[in-house]
């Protein structure tokens, strides 16, 4: 509960201030991702997923940037263990929403339409993929 609380104020700060927090870099939502995917992990299995998935990382630069994650409190350490184990203190959920949120304000004038438009302009669409944009539409009209 605490943990949500101090998210949604670092989020509110973030968006509504230009306080000193800041939304993660890339290097840092490289490695929520990987926290997000497989859960409380050290610092060297993240550095290794990192170096087989996405690219060459020096494994001191991840433990020092996860570090700085703690500080910042996007992530979690817990020391009681010989071995520290790291996980994510912000959900996924809202970390995407609030970025995709500043996606669309900062280069589609808040128009959800027109990143959709720029999305499907860019990309080969499966027939499965717009069958999935179908039903969520669908589901959106629904709602309404």
């Amino acid at each position: 509960m605490i943990r949500n609380y101090s998210y949604h104020c670092y989020m509110k700060k973030s968006k509504d201030q230009n306080s000193s927090l800041s939304e993660p870099t890339k290097s840092e939502l490289e490695i929520l991702q990987v926290l997000w995917e497989f859960g409380p992990s050290t610092a060297r299995f993240v550095n290794d997923y990192i170096n087989k998935e996405k690219r060459p990382v020096i494994y001191m630069s991840t433990l020092k940037l996860m570090q700085i994650m703690v500080e910042k409190s996007l992530l979690e350490k817990d020391s009681s263990q010989m071995t520290h184990i790291y996980k994510a203190a912000v959900e996924e959920g809202k970390t995407k929403g609030f970025l995709l949120d500043r996606v669309v304000d900062n280069l589609f004038n808040g128009s959800a339409s027109n990143l959709m438009m720029q999305l499907l302009g860019n990309k080969k669409i499966s027939p499965k993929e717009i069958e999935e944009f179908k039903e969520l539409i669908k589901k959106i009209d629904q709602k309404d």
